[in-house]
This record gives C-alpha cells, sequence and structure tokens, in this order.
C-alpha cells in the first residue's frame, strides 16, 4: 500500500537489495533473500537486519524507487531503501507480495511514465511523485471510510476546502473527490478534482501557480475516455470551446461512472422536462450521494436487463446458484429483489433470466442448511413450480425482506384462488394454497385462458362500448396462398415445439428464458400463440390481472372527450394498417380508437403520438383489446423508455447509438458515408414502428416477437444485419436518396415463408413495378443472422452507450434552441452575433444558477422544451436584476438594483413575472447602439407607469414640493433666440411622434423626480461628471419651469394637450412667453405646488428630449459609442461570485430613501 513520504537513513542499502526491473525513472527492487531457493539464512539475516535499523521495512520484501536522471538520491515509491549514492530516501508505500507491488508498478507506468517527461527539472520531478503519491494515500483513506457508511474525517476536510476554494453557496453539496492531473496542452497538473451535484471543479496549486476550473455539468456535450500523447487513457470533457483532459486517477473506471452518471443526472433534471416529473430521484439534487449514484446505476440496468416498470426499485443484489431442472445442476449468477420482483440472471450471458413476480409467488422458505446445499431457500409459485436458491449470503435478512414484501403485494393487489366447479366449495377454495395462476395453461397451450380483469356483472353495467373479446386476427381469418393443410402443418409443427418447451422449462411469466428459447422466437412465434406469449415476455399480464376493471373504467372516461389529442388519433385511425381487412370495418376502428384514446387519457404527458397507431394496430391483431392496452403500456413506459414524447428523446438517443454501432461493426460502410446522419434519419422508422411501417407485416411480427423478448437489442442487432446485407450497394451509392431507395426495396422485399396469412404489404411499398424481379430475402434467416453476427451486445453495453449518447443529444437539443433564438433576435438588433451568443450563454446561465441554489420551482415557467423555442428559457425580476448589473451600460450605483426593477417592469408585458431573451437583448441594443432620443425614451419609460409603481421602493420621495427652486434666473444667452428654438424643437418632434407611434403619457413630479436622481446616478464616476452634473441641474431647472407654465395653464382652462400648442397657448409671443419672463418673482400662491396635485404638475417626453439637446456635454453623453465586449467578459468573470455572494447575503428589507 502507499504509505506518507517520510525521510529515512539507512547505509550500505545496496547489499541488501536486487534489481527486478527498471525503466527511466522507477527501479522495482526485491529483498535479497526472499523468494529465493536456498537462501533461508540470507533472508533471516536481512530480516535481522531490517528489523534492527528500519522496522517499517520488516514486512515489505518490495520496493519501488524514484530514479531522478542526473541525481544520486533515489526515492522509493513502495517500501525500501537507497539503490546507490545518498543514503537519504523516502519510504512511499510497502509490498508484501510482488503481484501487490507489480499493480503498483503497473499504475505508475501506465500513468507517470510518460508524464514525467514534459519536466525540465529534476526537483519537480521528485515534487510531482512525491503529491502525487500523497494524493493517492488520501483517495485511498476516505474510499476506505465511506465503506464504513460514517462521514468520513477526509471528506469533511475536503468539503472545507472545496467551498473555501470555490465559494459555491450552501446549497452546492459536493458528491465526491479525487485526486488527478489536470492536462494544460502538455503540462500536467496534478491537483483535486471535486464532483459536486451540478458542477466538476479542479482546483491546483504547484510550483506557485494556482489553477481553478469550473466546469457545470450542462455545459458539457462529450464526456469520453480517450487517450493523448503521454497517457493511454484519460478523461476527456469537451464544452462549447474547450476541452479538458484528466489522468492518473487510482481508479479511473469508478470515476468515469460516477462523472458519466452525475451528468445524465443534472442533464435530465435541468434540460428533459419530460423525464423530470417521471424520476423523483431528479427532483431532490441535494440527496445526490456517491452511493446514491452507484445504486441509481445499478437500479437502472436492472430495470433495463428485466424491462421492468420504471417505479420498480432494487433492494439487494445477491451472488447465487438456481437450481435448473433443464440441465440438472444449479446455474451461478445473481438474484435482484426490488420492490415487486425476484428476478434471477445467469453468469453466462443468455444462460438462465427468471422473472417471478411477488404477485405469482405463494411462499418463500428457507430449508435446512447442508453441504451440498448451503443456504438454500424455496421460492414456490401459483402454477405449482418451486426455485430452488443457494449459497445466498445473509439468508436471514433477506428472506424477512422478501415475505415483508410478499405480504405487502399480496395486500395491495389480492389474487384470485383455482375455483371449483361446485359453488358450494368456494369456502375451500379460498384457503386454498394454490393461485389462480393470470397466465396458467392446460397441457396444451392452446387452451390457455387469461384473468377477466372485469366480471360479467360489471360489464353489463358498464354503459360504454364493450371491449372486443378477441384478436382480430380470430375475427378477419385471411386464407393464404398456401393450402390449409399446408398452413396448419405449418403452424401445428410451430405449436409443437412450443408445446414440449413449456413442458421441460414453464409455461408461465416464470418461466425459465434460455438460449433455446430465443431460437425459438427466432424462427417465429405461432400466430396462436403470439399474443399470449408477448404478455408473458413483456410481463404485461402482471399489470393486466393487477389491476382489474382499469381498462374499462378509462374507456368510459375518456369516451366522447374531444380535444386535439382525440383529433390527432381520429385523422391516423384509418392510416393505420389500411391494406389488413380488420381495419378496413368499424369494428377493428372501434378498437383501435378505444385503446389508442384511453392510453392519452392515462399517461397525459404522452398522450398520443405517430407511430403509436401502427404498433397498437398490430396488438389488436394477435391480443384481446384489454391485453393490447397493457402491451402498449409495457413498450410506451418500459420497453422504449422516452420514444413516444415530445421531442422522442429515446429514438434520437438510440439513433445516435445506432451509429456508433455502425462505425464499430462495419467501419467500411461508416468510412463510405461520412455523414451517419442520413442512415440514421432513414432508420428511425425502424426504431418507432419496429420494423412494422416499412416491412410486410407477415415478417414485421417475427420482429416483434424478438423485440418483445430481447427488447431493443433486437432492433439494433437487425438494423444492422439489413445494412451489412446492402453494404456493398450502399458504399456504391452516390447520394442519400439512392441509399433510401436501396433499403426501401430491400426491406419491401422481404418475406415470411412460414406465415399462414396472404402477404401484406409494408406503407411504404417502393418499386413495385420493378421490371426486373427482385430477389427475396426470408426473415427467418435475416433475424438468425443478426443474432449469430450482432448478437454479442449486452444491455449493460446498451445502457452505457444510451448514458454517453443522451448527453449528446441533450445538447444537440440545446444548441439547435440557441441557434433558432439566435437566428430571430439577430436581424431586429444591432449587437454582433458573437456578442448575442455569449449573451444567451449570460442568459440560460442566469436561469440554471437559479435552478441550482433556490428553492425548487415549477419547471413548467421556466424551461419547457415544449414552448416555442424563444420561450424555452425565461429568468424571473432577481436574475435579471443580476444581468442588468453585469452587462448593462447604464450602472447607477446602489441605484442600480432600483433601475432594473423597472426595466423589468417594463419589459414583462404579459404580466407573468418572466423575460424572454428577445426582450432583454432589444432592451440592452437601445442602451448601446440606439439613438439618443431612443435611450431618452427608454429612460423615459423606465420613470412612468407601469415601469414606475406606487410601491417602489425608491420612489417615496419626501418632497411635496417642486425638486428645485424655479426661482432662479435662468440665462442661457439670447433668449428670445433660445425660446424659438426650443418651441420649434417641440413642434417638430411631436409631429414626428404623431406619424409613428402612440403619444407616450407625461411625466408627473413624482416620477420626474426619480428620473433626475437616474441621471444624477448614471454620471457617477464618469470622466466629465462635473460637467454633466451642471449640464443636468440646468436642464432640471428648465423642464420644472416648463411644468409650471403647465399647471398654471391647466388651473386657468386654457392648456391644450400638444406640447407645441401648450407653450403658444401660455406665450402667445416671445415677448410674454412666462417660461422665461418673469422668473425672478415666486410664486405667491400657496396652491401652486399643492400636496395632493401632484399629477397637475407634468412634462412629456418632448420637453425632456428638447431641454436635453441644448446641452453639447449631456448629447456626447448619450451619443458616445459603448463597447459591450468588455461588459461581457468581466460578466463571464464575475456571474457566478455575484450570485454566491448573494446567496450568502439575503436581502435585507427594504430601505426608503430619504434623499438623492
Amino acid at each position: 500500500m502507499w504509505l506518507k513520504p517520510e525521510e529515512v537513513l539507512l547505509k550500505n542499502a545496496l547489499k541488501l537489495w536486487v534489481t527486478q526491473k527498471s525503466s527511466c525513472y522507477f527501479v522495482l527492487q526485491r529483498r535479497r533473500g526472499h523468494g529465493e531457493g536456498g537462501g533461508r539464512l540470507t533472508g533471516r539475516l536481512v530480516g535481522a537486519l531490517d528489523a534492527v535499523l528500519d522496522s517499517s521495512a520488516r514486512v515489505a520484501p518490495f520496493r519501488i524507487l524514484l530514479q531522478v536522471p542526473g541525481s544520486q538520491v533515489y526515492s522509493p515509491i513502495a517500501c525500501g531503501e537507497l539503490l546507490n549514492g545518498s543514503d537519504i530516501y523516502w519510504a512511499i508505500a510497502t509490498g508484501a507480495t510482488l503481484e501487490e507491488i507489480n499493480q503498483h508498478w503497473d499504475w505508475l507506468e501506465q500513468n507517470l511514465l510518460h508524464t514525467l517527461s514534459v519536466f525540465d527539472n529534476k526537483d519537480d520531478i521528485a515534487s510531482f511523485v512525491k503529491g502525487k503519491v500523497k494524493a493517492l494515500i488520501a483517495e485511498e483513506t476516505s474510499s476506505r471510510l465511506a465503506e464504513q457508511e460514517e462521514e468520513p474525517e477526509k471528506f469533511r476536510e475536503a468539503l472545507v476546502k472545496f467551498e473555501a476554494r470555490f465559494n459555491f453557496p450552501e446549497a452546492e453539496k459536493l458528491v465526491t473527490y479525487y485526486s488527478c492531473c489536470c492536462w494544460k496542452g502538455r503540462v500536467p497538473r496534478q491537483g483535486w478534482l471535486y464532483l459536486s451535484i451540478n458542477h466538476l471543479c479542479f482546483y491546483s496549486f504547484f510550483l506557485g501557480k494556482e489553477l481553478k476550473l469550473v466546469i457545470p455539468w450542462v455545459d458539457i456535450q462529450k464526456l469520453e475516455r480517450t487517450a493523448n500523447v503521454f497517457l493511454t487513457d484519460t478523461i476527456r470533457i469537451t464544452t462549447q470551446n474547450k476541452e479538458r483532459d484528466f489522468s492518473t486517477f487510482l481508479n479511473l473506471d469508478e470515476v468515469f461512472k460516477i462523472m458519466e452518471q452525475l451528468a445524465d443526472v443534472t442533464l435530465r433534471r435541468l434540460l428533459d422536462n419530460e423525464v423530470f416529473d417521471l424520476d423523483p430521484d431528479l427532483q431532490e439534487p441535494s440527496q445526490i450521494t456517491k452511493r446514491d449514484l452507484e445504486a441509481r446505476a445499478q437500479n437502472e440496468f436492472f430495470r433495463a436487463f428485466f424491462r421492468l416498470p420504471r417505479k420498480e426499485r432494487l433492494h439487494a443484489v445477491v451472488d447465487c446458484s438456481l437450481w435448473t431442472p433443464f440441465s440438472r445442476c444449479h446455474t451461478v449468477g445473481r438474484m435482484f429483489t426490488s420492490d415487486s420482483y425476484i428476478c434471477f440472471a445467469s453468469r453466462e450471458d443468455g444462460c438462465c433470466n427468471v422473472v417471478l413476480p411477488l404477485r405469482e409467488v405463494v411462499s418463500i422458505e428457507k430449508m435446512e442448511d447442508t453441504s451440498l446445499l448451503p443456504n438454500p431457500i424455496i421460492v414456490s409459485i401459483r402454477s405449482k413450480m418451486a426455485f430452488q436458491f443457494i449459497e445466498l449470503k445473509d439468508r436471514e435478512n433477506l428472506v424477512e425482506g422478501l415475505l415483508v414484501r410478499l405480504k405487502q403485494v399480496h395486500a395491495n393487489h389480492p389474487v384470485h384462488y383455482d375455483s371449483s366447479p361446485s359453488d358450494d366449495d368456494d369456502d375451500d377454495d379460498m384457503t386454498s394454497p394454490v393461485f389462480y395462476s393470470t397466465s396458467m395453461c392446460s397441457d396444451k397451450f392452446g387452451d390457455l385462458e387469461m384473468v377477466s380483469s372485469q366480471s360479467s356483472e360489471e360489464r353489463e353495467k358498464d354503459k360504454s362500448p364493450l371491449p372486443h373479446p378477441e384478436p382480430l386476427t380470430a375475427v378477419f381469418q385471411q386464407s393464404g396462398s398456401q393450402s390449409p393443410d399446408s398452413r396448419l402443418s405449418r403452424e401445428q409443427i410451430k405449436i409443437s415445439l412450443w408445446n414440449d418447451h413449456f413442458v421441460e422449462y414453464g409455461r408461465t411469466v416464470c418461466m425459465f428464458r434460455t438460449e433455446k428459447i430465443r431460437k425459438l422466437v427466432a424462427m417465429g412465434i405461432p400466430e396462436s400463440l403470439r399474443g399470449r406469449l408477448w404478455l408473458l415476455f413483456s410481463d404485461a399480464v402482471t399489470d393486466l390481472a393487477s389491476h382489474p376493471g382499469y381498462y374499462g373504467n378509462l374507456v368510459e372516461q375518456s369516451l366522447g372527450r374531444c380535444c386535439l389529442v382525440t383529433e390527432e388519433i381520429e385523422r391516423d385511425l384509418h392510416r393505420s394498417l389500411p391494406e389488413h381487412p380488420a381495419f378496413q370495418n368499424e369494428t377493428g376502428i372501434a378498437a383501435l380508437r378505444r385503446v389508442l384514446t384511453a392510453y392519452a387519457h392515462r399517461n397525459p404527458k404522452i398522450g398520443y403520438c405517430q407511430s403509436m397507431n401502427i404498433l397498437t394496430s398490430v396488438l389488436l391483431l394477435y391480443a384481446k383489446e384489454e391485453e393490447a392496452f397493457w402491451l402498449l403500456v409495457a413498450v410506451c413506459e418500459r420497453m422504449l423508455p422516452d420514444y413516444f414524447n415530445h421531442r422522442v428523446i429515446g429514438a434520437q438517443v438510440d439513433q445516435s447509438v445506432f451509429e456508433e454501432l455502425i462505425r464499430e461493426h462495419l467501419p467500411e460502410l461508416a468510412e463510405h458515408m461520412n455523414d451517419l446522419s442520413a442512415l440514421a434519419s432513414i432508420s428511425l422508422s425502424w426504431f418507432l414502428t419496429l420494423f412494422l411501417s416499412i416491412m410486410p407485416l407477415e415478417s414485421a411480427v417475427n420482429v416483434v416477437d424478438c423485440f418483445f423478448y430481447d427488447g431493443i437489442k433486437a432492433i439494433f442487432q437487425l438494423g444492422l444485419a439489413v445494412l451489412e446485407a446492402n453494404a456493398e450497394e450502399l458504399c456504391s451509392s452516390k447520394d442519400d436518396g439512392q441509399a433510401l431507395m436501396i433499403l426501401s426495396r430491400f426491406l419491401d422485399h422481404i418475406k415470411n415463408e412460414d406465415s399462414p396469412g396472404p402477404p401484406i404489404g409494408s406503407h411504404h411499398a417502393f418499386f413495385s413495378d420493378d421490371q426486373e424481379p427482385y430477389p427475396v430475402t426470408d426473415i427467418a434467416d435475416l433475424i438468425r443472422d443478426s443474432y449469430e453476427k450482432f448478437g454479442n451486445q449486452s444491455v449493460e453495453q446498451i445502457e452505457h452507450l444510451r448514458c454517453k449518447h443522451r448527453i449528446r443529444v441533450l445538447q444537440g437539443h440545446e444548441d439547435t434552441t440557441k441557434q433558432n433564438v439566435l437566428r430571430v433576435v439577430i436581424p431586429e438588433v444591432s449587437i454582433l452575433p458573437e456578442d448575442l451568443d455569449e449573451l444567451y450563454d449570460l442568459f440560460k446561465r442566469a436561469h440554471m444558477m437559479s435552478c441550482y441554489w433556490e428553492h425548487p420551482k415549477p419547471m413548467a415557467l421556466r424551461h419547457d422544451p415544449s414552448r416555442p423555442y424563444a420561450e424555452q428559457y425565461r429568468i424571473d425580476a432577481r436574475q435579471f436584476a443580476h444581468l442588468f448589473q453585469l452587462v448593462s451600460p447604464w450602472t447607477c450605483g446602489v441605484h442600480t438594483e432600483i433601475l432594473a426593477e423597472r426595466t423589468f417592469r417594463l419589459l414583462d408585458d404579459n404580466m407573468d413575472q418572466l423575460m424572454e431573451f428577445k426582450a432583454f437583448v432589444s432592451c440592452l441594443d437601445v442602451m448601446y447602439n440606439g439613438e439618443m432620443n431612443e435611450k431618452i425614451k427608454l429612460l423615459y419609460r423606465l420613470h412612468i407607469p407601469p415601469a414606475l409603481t406606487e410601491n417602489d421602493r425608491d420612489s417615496q420621495s419626501p418632497l411635496k414640493n417642486p425638486l428645485l427652486s424655479t426661482s432662479r434666473p435662468l440665462v442661457l444667452g439670447d433668449t428670445i433666440d433660445y425660446q424659438k428654438q426650443l418651441k420649434q424643437m417641440i413642434k417638430d418632434l411631436a409631429k414626428e411622434k404623431d406619424k409613428t407611434e402612440k403619444e407616450l403619457p407625461k411625466m408627473s413630479q413624482r416620477e420626474f423626480i426619480q428620473f433626475c436622481k437616474t441621471l444624477y446616478s448614471m454620471f457617477h464616476e464618469d470622466p466629465e461628471e462635473n460637467e454633466l452634473y451642471q449640464a443636468i441641474a440646468t436642464v432640471t431647472t428648465l423642464l420644472l419651469q416648463i411644468g409650471e407654465v403647465g399647471q398654471r395653464s391647466s388651473s386657468s382652462g386654457s392648456c391644450s394637450q400638444e406640447c407645441g400648442e401648450e407653450l403658444q397657448a401660455s406665450a402667445p409671443s416671445p415677448e410674454q412667453d412666462s417660461v422665461f419672463a418673469e422668473t425672478g418673482k415666486t410664486p405667491q400662491d400657496p396652491r401652486a405646488f399643492p400636496e395632493a396635485g401632484e399629477g397637475d404638475w407634468t412634462v412629456s417626453l418632448e420637453h425632456i428630449l428638447a431641454s436635453l439637446l441644448t446641452e453639447q456635454s449631456l448629447v456626447n453623453f448619450f451619443e458616445k459609442p459603448l463597447n459591450i465586449k468588455s461588459k461581457l467578459e468581466n460578466a463571464k468573470l464575475n456571474q457566478y461570485s455575484l450570485k454566491a455572494l448573494e446567496m450568502s447575503h439575503p436581502p435585507q428589507p427594504e430601505l426608503k430613501l430619504n434623499n438623492l
């Protein structure tokens, strides 16, 4: 194990050690006498010396030394002493066995050997290696403590350092941390990687240089393991603009899994609203721990492997062996226990799997422990079968937990017992230990009867249309091209094979699932058994039996309702298998309508999506109506997760996975088709409709057979088989259109020689008028090839690829949203596109930071992918205030926050307390690029309702009289000329305003006070501050005089509504203009400024603009060019710190400002 570097003194060490292997930097040595034949005496002598001189080496027969070229000092990495030269060295680690020391050696070779070559200074090499080893020791310690389910001291220390170094709010919870190197170019920086619930952070302080990295998980576009020039295995983090490589982890596999899980959880939580509500774990990010992430990964694998409901929670995974009667031995594997299931998977993939719903279980008993059967338990099920598990660790607790959950399941979903022919025996039957199985068969599987979920009495009372009592194929029998005898013989052979299999492997949902049954499925399930086996393989039979009356109630509740979903369903009803006679009449159409409408009512988040109609119509052909409903539930909610929603994220993820599988298995085709997204767009319908829409129906149902048994894996491998069969033609194709034609023609000519019915073409049958006959491919051969050539993909590998590509798909949607928003905004503003790009990132990050650290808010009000692109991200008033402070050129000191609040109120047109990006940018565009009159108009609007309200925290001015005395004479050169110029400007502005837009309301005295205060605040710290203050004082005095004139005119009833006419009415001639005449006299009428009459004192936008234009310094201030780039750079650096400061210092109660 690694040891803390410690200086040790020992002479003549060379005589005690023998070199085993060496490299340019490291030497591995064995203690002399250890492991040598006949060297027992030598070993004893060396051991005695070790005991006397250095007790730490007493049990360490192996060591690794750090050898710095050009230095005489060797630093032992794995316990030992000097090789030669100086007698000073550092004991770093111990190795009791050759295997242990070789693990240390291999790690050093893989992670450090190539890294050290980049250092020029030998002292740096020694410091780097010692620092790395110390970090590994700390990491090992924290890992061991974490395993003890106690809060490790090391973790607490790391948490303190994390909080101090990155200054996040308390809500940013640290999940785990690792020692590693971050590569900056060709130079590694040794430091600590901190993984929190929202961020990936790295800190390094090496050779006097500090490095801090903060990468939000939502910014990560790609997370992958790769290799660089120096290391064979690194973790690469790709964001929009940068790539970062991290290496030299003690356990890189563990780190990568945790990273992948955190990125996946965070992206789902913040970017995928459709999944957010379905997964409670995503709604409590503060509860996420490293252990939780590992459990979550295992839970997702469990549900995917056995295709169980999303709500199912895994309780235990136990190594064991299961008695398999068909092989007459115990099969080694693992038992998985969850809320409602006991499952078993053999260690050898595909050898034997078992799914035992607790609803089917009668009893769980412990057997006597013997040497042949250690720790056995017996699980008995309703169909009179028993499963024997042995070699179970902690059997007592396992059985106790299973019995508790078994009792709970039976209490929640009471089961029916086998009914006796005599009604008199009913009471006895209810106490019988034999349960009536939901999938019980007689000896002949053709006589199998499913439990009805509604009694006959209930159905009599049901006023809604009755569900169709049998599969549609039983009603609409079709005569095929083959003779009836030939058709029956083929079916009978298949049925006979299946019945033989049922006898040996079981006939219920609890059957042993082996490679043999997979081969039977690949041959095609007999038509008479197809629907029932689909129910068993998907475990929809358990849902059916657990919810009696559920479907009938849904049909009744949804009957006659009209909405957008039902309209879409009605449009597609007659497009669903129109070539099949079952859907050429009202019987099939009505059943399809009921199932689709009932499901939309059950799951409004999915509602109805195109392609669901095709899938459901095929389910109705082979299953009863209610059974078809539960099969649809199993497909949409378990087997194809996230496929049928607004953005079909699941299907897009699988398309991306399919592209990677093409590169892996068909490299020549991938090389020819540079852009595999074209193939993915073609294959999308393969996944959405399970080949039903692009392959003849009698062939496609065989694909559905494989899908219900093997899940999405069957579609992946069949897709690869189709591409391989056409690879040569595809490689010679010239464009995507030709590739589409090649694949469409091939798929349309896939036949099923064993089908008892006539051929039914696909919806998209191309080339029906071919001059030359096209070769026919048998579906059984194609499926067999797909299993043989591409069947090695495990569920675990597919789930890992899904997790990897989900990040890319979600980020692709984010990029599309961003591009569409910018495309709309760019033509309407003068801000450069690259600056708009950065503004969008800041806007989105402001929203994200509130999601990180503030109390949960309804996500529907924030990021909603179903909304138009421009409305998907919106921010509230607090988030806007932060952005305003960071990027607005109108900074007013402490007054900035108040101005931001008013700006938000002005831009919030629909009063929903949220702002879109377009409104935010339009406002900034006026501030940075607008003409002076546009800027003044914006300022004016910010100081009248709705921006300025009665409750505005800075609007309650104590001044009830004029802001400034207007009794002072105003001398501005030639008074007469100035008066004429001012009046003419007001008239021109008024006329121009009438041409363009509606007149803005006039500003009251209270509003004008706030307007002046804002202007004074804006000039603070400006280089021309003194001139601007003098100019605004002059303009303010002038405007107050204009307001007084309007007030007097209004009181005498001679005031006009237009600004120019107002001045003319109060001043018929220049000599009598009351604005400038008799300015030395103070008004004596106390009612000139009545306390409650502020509304009578008004000035208009034209008055203010004309007055400001008279002062060149003010004109220069508002017309000077402003650079947004420096603001953006500063905002990127300080956005996090500003938010963290706000979170650490909650807003104080509002203060009333008593002076300007």
